[in-house]
């Protein structure tokens, strides 16, 4: 089983300087390079950071995180997730989705179609046959309004007009990122609509404990509070069907690490080239706040676990990272050197109806809750 781990109060005075000089060279270097206009918006970094040794830059371009700072058992502070250098960077490799506000459907919805009240939405397709993650117009791809900026805490606004990549209604978007004093990366979302549609919002960070552009994340160790998974078909589509994880490789209610199974001869494992699927959590109750993932670096002790309201998951083991993209700082990032755990509705769930649905009423709030929390295994 996975150790009990520690929270690190003790970085407090062990590495303040350390995070002092790493994060303030770095920020100079890329200040200039995150400060633009896209379509007449302003665009810039904004730096959150607590007093236990975390820090955070955002880029209010897609709402992404650029850099995320965390140390380790000896004080040792790595920046753990995938990223450019600039929001050219981004522009140019759109499609990477690193550290990026990931809507209207997080996600693949089949055919790039759904039905809604017996109309049908067209939308753009943008993996192969399908629709993903919003289609390449999607919030990762806009400027998001600040609303506040401290420390603390970022508040950013969308608005999303009627008929964007084909969803229905005007979607009006609030996202808070907070950083806490209990090393959280907490995200808050809250839509609203004035026509019916579909929401399935989430976070898409590219994450290596190890750090950001290191060896594969094979060695991490991954356990899931999830009994069952939403197996596909060849292109990635939800087959419908609810299926048990048990004498399967998808099967992490013990912690495991990623790389024990996933090259087993098994179909699943074959459609997504490693793992890219959907888990359906274990939840006492629909929409409560319960830890859905714990990840653990057995090389320097950095802790991640994964809290949602959401009732699904989705691990991705970075299987089509192929060494062709250079992220931050000239480093490559390589085949599975980075995980994702994406909370989320199901994928596809427009067009699957024993799925949790993600319609949006114009009366009704979306809202939900994810939290990346760290700390230290001895």
């Amino acid at each position: 089983m996975i150790k009990r781990s520690k929270i690190f109060p003790w970085i407090v005075l062990s590495c303040s300087v350390i995070i002092s000089a790493s994060c303030t060279a770095l920020n100079q270097q890329n200040e200039e390079a995150f400060t633009t206009e896209i379509d007449g918006k302003e665009v810039n970094l904004y730096h959150l950071r607590n007093s236990k040794g975390m820090e955070m830059t955002v880029t209010n371009y897609g709402g992404r995180v650029v850099q995320l700072l965390v140390p380790d058992r000896n004080g040792e502070v790595e920046d753990i997730v995938l990223g450019f250098d600039s929001v050219q960077d981004y522009q140019e490799s759109s499609e990477a989705y690193f550290g990026a506000a990931i809507g209207r459907y997080g996600n693949r919805i089949a055919e790039g179609r759904f039905t809604l009240d017996g109309e049908t939405y067209e939308l753009a397709k943008n993996n192969g046959p399908n629709a993903l993650h919003g289609g390449p117009g999607g919030f990762h791809n806009v400027v998001w309004e600040v609303l506040e900026a401290n420390e603390s805490r970022l508040v950013l606004h969308y608005v999303s007009p009627d008929g964007e990549e084909g969803y229905p209604g005007k979607l009006d978007v609030k996202m808070t990122y907070a950083l806490t004093e209990d090393n959280e990366f907490k995200i808050d979302y809250e839509a609203t609509t004035d026509k019916k549609t579909v929401v399935n919002l989430t976070h898409h960070s590219f994450f290596n404990l190890n750090g950001a552009g290191k060896a594969d994340v094979m060695d991490h160790v991954l356990q899931l509070n999830a009994s069952n998974y939403t197996p596909v078909d060849s292109v990635l589509i939800p087959l419908g069907e609810i299926r048990s994880v048990s004498g399967s490789p998808f099967d992490f209610t013990q912690p495991v690490t990623m790389g024990e199974r996933i090259d087993q001869d098994y179909e699943q494992l074959q459609h997504g080239g490693g793992y890219d699927h959907n888990w359906v959590l274990d939840k006492p109750e629909k929409g409560t706040l319960t830890l859905a993932a714990t990840v653990v670096a057995p090389q320097n002790g950095r802790k991640m676990e994964v809290y949602t309201t959401e009732p699904g998951i989705q691990f991705y083991s970075g299987n089509f990272l192929d060494g062709s993209v250079d992220g931050k700082n000239g480093l490559t990032y390589n085949y599975r050197s980075a995980f994702c755990l994406e909370t989320q509705h199901f994928p596809d769930s427009p067009n699957q109806p024993n799925f949790p649905s993600t319609e949006l009423e114009p009366d009704e709030t979306y809202s939900q809750t994810c939290i990346y929390k760290f700390s230290i295994e001895e």
